[in-house]
């Protein structure tokens, strides 16, 4: 906590987040009304950014129905900012290994082992590169590693950053899995973890107790957030 605010995440469903800092709120990957468990609709949704980690429908989401209403600024891959950019609505590119300070704070984009495309009136088109997101404000840093299998780099991010939260896919199939999970959290080191991209769909259904046991084993604590609960940090 930095000058006596606590921030505050809410998940929102699959890969949905909502983080409020001091004064500021910021969305994550907005996939709601194609969510029957979303916890919210994309009109009840208040925020001046949205964070996208790449552009698959379950990512992209209600981008640009919660831009619009709410004048906020999407940050994503140069690719996605600038299709979102084409349709009038305001945008910062970025692109892995940059990062920028905003009113905020900062984030810096990270690599991640993924696809991202985006079914169009054109036909499906590339995205850009899928990425991981470090966010830091109010003195504390957030890694979320977007959909991704294991890497090793993740030392790597541990070691450069401490973290103090990680959001974390674990459903398999399409990402890390919950022992791949585990073993980011041993590469990672972070203080929490909260788990993601998970139990949308039969096909990703897992046992997030063997994941919350396996992060107290690797040092971590796992927060096992239902679709609207929230964590302050």
């Amino acid at each position: 906590m930095k000058g006596g605010y606590a921030m505050k995440l809410t998940f929102y469903g699959h890969a949905a987040f909502l983080l409020e800092t001091a004064g500021h709120r910021l969305l994550m990957d907005p996939f709601l009304s194609g969510n029957e468990k979303a916890s919210v609709k994309p009109e009840e949704v208040d925020c001046e950014y949205i964070l996208l980690t790449h552009g698959h429908e379950d990512h992209v989401g209600d981008t640009e129905q919660i831009a619009r209403a709410n004048d906020a600024t999407i940050i994503a891959n140069f690719e996605l900012a600038d299709y979102f950019g084409d349709m009038g609505l305001k945008t910062h590119p970025m692109y892995i290994g940059g990062r920028h300070a905003f009113p905020f704070g900062s984030v810096k984009f990270t690599i991640a082992h993924h696809g991202s495309s985006l079914a169009t009136s054109k036909g499906r088109i590339a995205m850009g590169n899928p990425a991981g997101l470090l966010i830091q404000a109010e003195g504390k840093t957030i890694y979320n590693a977007g959909d991704t299998g294991l890497f090793l780099d993740m030392k790597l991010i541990g070691e450069k950053h401490r973290l103090d939260l990680a959001l974390l896919p674990i459903g398999d199939n399409f990402t890390m899995g919950v022992d791949d999970a585990i073993e980011a959290v041993r590469f990672l080191g972070p203080r929490q973890v909260v788990p993601m991209h998970y139990d949308t769909w039969p096909l990703i259904e897992v046992d997030t107790g063997g994941f919350a046991d396996g992060c107290s084993r690797a040092g971590a604590d796992a927060h096992i957030l239902a679709p609207g609960e929230s964590l302050e940090l």
